[in-house]
């Protein structure tokens, strides 16, 4: 599968709980922080729904 590069571009605060845990599960927390991850079905859900937060790159 292919790699991606996902960086946190902006703040968790005033942000619902769940999307604050997907963050976490995605390897971020702090902004500009930038983890490589496989795409798999999973990782491709929890970018949908945190895509206004991160900033993602195809490797």
């Amino acid at each position: 599968m292919a790699k991606v590069q996902i960086t946190q571009v902006k703040s968790t605060i005033d942000r619902p709980e769940r999307q604050k845990r997907t963050i976490q599960a995605l390897g971020l927390g702090k902004i500009n922080r930038t983890v490589e991850v496989e795409l798999t079905a999973s990782i491709a859900g929890m970018i949908n729904k945190v895509n206004h937060l991160i900033s993602v790159k195809e490797l």
